[in-house]
């Protein structure tokens, strides 16, 4: 097991970072938080994950250890895998996400990313007991609801959370694009949005 890596990070990509650790290039996936905290040509500190499958040997990388801490949680849960528990920490702060568990908030929960009704009751039955957190209201902003469509739509927000962009940011948006689009398309579409809205 890789319990973490110091390096160098060479590129920034849209859910992932290359990491020169001695002159070996390694590609880490990363949620949205860390993402927001690399900086191409600085040497940063990864806690990492190491997925093991028959086809493919995949490096999930860390901030910080709490965020490492609760992504083992949620991938200890049956059914969701570490693309979905990357997705979730994407989409809320890891404070907030334990205050859904702990308080029971089964409506928040589902608006995440990956996560339906099912998930959330295993997500709440098998981590209650292992989360912090009060029992006060959920940040709704953090939980914004995802617009309603298919898959496309579930991986262009996926894509635009990785890039640091907020969910109750991504929704709005992309109920605006037209049905039939490709993900790549949406995405585009997302980005010429934020890009009027800064102007």
């Amino acid at each position: 097991m890789i319990g973490f890596l110091r390096g160098k990070v060479t590129h920034l990509l849209t859910d992932a970072c290359l990491l020169d650790v001695g002159g070996v290039g390694y590609r880490v996936y990363v949620a949205g938080a860390t993402r927001s905290r690399l900086k191409p040509g600085e040497e940063v500190t990864l806690f990492t994950h190491l997925s093991v499958r028959e086809d493919a040997l995949t490096l999930y990388g860390f901030y910080s250890q709490e965020e490492y801490n609760i992504f083992q949680l949620l991938i200890s849960v049956s059914g969701i895998g570490p693309k979905v528990a990357l997705g979730i920490l994407s989409a809320t702060s890891v404070e907030n996400l334990c205050r859904a568990i702990h308080g029971q908030q089964l409506a928040v929960l589902t608006k995440l990313p990956g996560i339906g009704k099912k998930s959330a009751q295993r997500l709440i039955l098998e981590l209650k007991d292992k989360v912090g957190g009060d029992d006060g209201p959920a940040n709704e902003f953090d939980a914004a609801p995802l617009p309603p469509g298919d898959d496309a739509v579930s991986e262009a927000t996926a894509a635009l959370l990785a890039l640091g962009y907020s969910t109750a940011e991504i929704a709005p948006v992309l109920r605006g694009a037209k049905a039939g689009m490709s993900v790549q398309e949406m995405v585009r579409f997302a980005l010429r949005e934020f890009g009027r809205k800064k102007t």
